[in-house]
């Protein structure tokens, strides 16, 4: 009996999976269509068939004054929220995994909740802090509102990455680096950061696409700036406006989906127990090859022999 007879499922149920994969994709991926095929319209009305094609709302789009400027706005907001997100995301990272204290999960569950809540919650209440701030120490709203907005959701993003990398890394690697002479910033530099890098990585970009497409915490925190959605917002509705709305959402929508970037974000990690395990088995295979080496030699481990030593001796 082939494999292909012994597939559980019956040929009508795998012909219907497949047909409504299709149709959800033809749900995702028409309308982004649509509105690439609109960016060539040469006039302004939008009606079928188009009386043909033209680029003339690409310069036009690339001529005015506002969309440059919201692009400008939302590219700083992009990158100072992803930088925030960064540094924060992974220090809490770091501190959660490697440090048990009172409160440990608390503090894991409140940065994970601002990307549980949704957008107008978030806006809402962050709106209120700016207004109290406003009346305390004259805070108002400007780009940086924008990116401490946008950066209480990307801190999500980037933690959930790095701590998801971290548990999944064997300790024994740093135990190893410890054991070759290495101080703390060496095992950082030469262990730690290669394994975590894609992650990183992964981390940044998600929170860059979050911040550049997020247009409801943005109303509530940027005052009079305009960033590129809160642009598009605010020109949907009027109809001269409408050509070149669909050429700043056809070129927009080339950044593609932000899950796409690393499929084993969501991936749970394994129980701390199993993690401890895994390294004393490695460890354990290591020693019973013959080198006496701690760490079996692999690509993760290969980072160690660049660490210089501390008293300068080969």
């Amino acid at each position: 009996m082939s494999v292909r007879q012994r597939v559980i499922e019956p040929q009508s149920v795998q012909l219907g999976m497949r047909v409504v994969t299709v149709l959800v994709l033809l749900f995702l991926y028409v309308p982004l269509l649509v509105i690439f095929v609109y960016a060539f319209n040469p006039e302004r009305s939008q009606a079928w068939p188009l009386p043909g094609l033209s680029t003339r709302w690409f310069v036009a789009t690339w001529n005015n004054l506002e969309v440059r400027s919201a692009l400008v706005t939302s590219l700083k907001a992009g990158l100072g929220a992803t930088s925030i997100a960064l540094l924060l995301g992974s220090l809490a990272a770091f501190a959660i995994h490697r440090f048990r204290f009172f409160g440990r999960e608390a503090i894991s569950f409140f940065l994970i909740l601002p990307l549980a809540l949704p957008g107008i919650v978030t806006g809402m209440a962050l709106n209120s802090a700016i207004n109290i701030g406003g009346q305390v120490i004259g805070l108002s709203f400007s780009l940086w509102t924008i990116i401490i907005g946008h950066a209480t959701f990307c801190v999500v993003v980037v933690y959930n990455n790095v701590i998801a990398r971290l548990r999944r890394t064997s300790g024994s690697l740093v135990e190893a680096s410890m054991d070759l002479g290495a101080d703390g910033w060496q095992t950082f530099r030469f262990v730690i950061l290669p394994n975590i890098s894609t992650a990183l990585l992964a981390g940044g970009l998600l929170a860059f696409a979050l911040s550049f497409d997020e247009i409801i915490v943005t109303n509530f925190t940027s005052g009079a700036e305009i960033t590129l959605p809160k642009w598009i917002f605010n020109n949907l509705r009027l109809p001269n406006q409408r050509p070149v709305v669909n050429v700043v959402a056809r070129c927009g929508g080339q950044r593609g989906h932000p899950g796409e970037l690393h499929p084993g974000v969501h991936r749970p990690a394994p129980h701390s127990g199993t993690a401890r395990a895994s390294g004393g088995a490695s460890r354990d295979r290591a020693g019973a090859s013959g080198g006496g080496s701690i760490v079996n030699p692999g690509p993760r481990s290969q980072s160690l022999q660049q660490i210089p030593s501390p008293s300068g001796g080969g």
